[in-house]
């Protein structure tokens, strides 16, 4: 049971689980305020930097019988993007890199779960970054499940990890001095739909 609430709670990988036993699907939406992506990357061997997104949304189908029959959506405006330094945010939207305009969407969506443990599962999904749609793999782990203590309703958190590989989404400026890879580490919470 708890592997099949997990694939889908895995689903959203940045998402969302059911804990009553149902046949049909069931929808969850993202907490924004509990949501964060944290990237990171090695700057020329010195150092590792880091960034975020947060205030995210994003929902879940979840079939509890069948978890491969989950779905997942998650989207962030580019813009959401904190480096702790304004001169890097910057940086990062002008032409080395996003060239962006401000109105830029980030976005995952899923395509195959692969439960793996007791409360691992395995995420495959398609990226849309940069304008550039890629699979990449999400590493998901079922947090918790229940009745949340202050909202009251069921709630569901996770945490996942996944490496992208940033030139394959016309990224690569200063490769590779300054790592190609970027880590991902994503904790997330969702509530059922009303």
């Amino acid at each position: 049971m708890k592997n099949t609430l997990f694939a889908a709670a895995a689903a959203l990988s940045l998402a969302t689980a059911a804990t009553t036993a149902t046949a049909a699907a069931q929808d969850y939406v993202l907490d924004a305020s509990h949501s964060q992506i944290v990237f990171s990357y090695n700057h020329l061997g010195y150092s590792t930097t880091y960034g975020l997104f947060s205030g995210f949304e994003g929902n879940i189908s979840f079939d509890q019988e069948d978890p491969a029959a989950s779905s997942v959506s998650v989207s962030m405006p580019l813009s959401s993007m904190f480096t702790g330094w304004e001169a890097r945010f910057n940086h990062f939207m002008g032409p080395d890199f996003f060239n962006a305009k401000g109105d830029e969407v980030v976005s995952f969506s899923s395509t195959a779960i692969e439960v793996t443990g007791d409360d691992t599962a395995k995420i495959t999904g398609d990226l849309t970054l940069n304008g550039v749609t890629k699979p990449i793999v999400l590493d998901a782990k079922l947090n918790q499940t229940g009745t949340h203590p202050m909202a009251g309703k069921e709630w569901a958190g996770f945490d996942a990890t996944a490496t992208v590989i940033r030139s394959e989404f016309n990224l690569g400026q200063f490769a590779p001095f300054v790592s190609d890879e970027v880590e991902l580490k994503i904790s997330v919470e969702a509530s059922k739909a009303e």
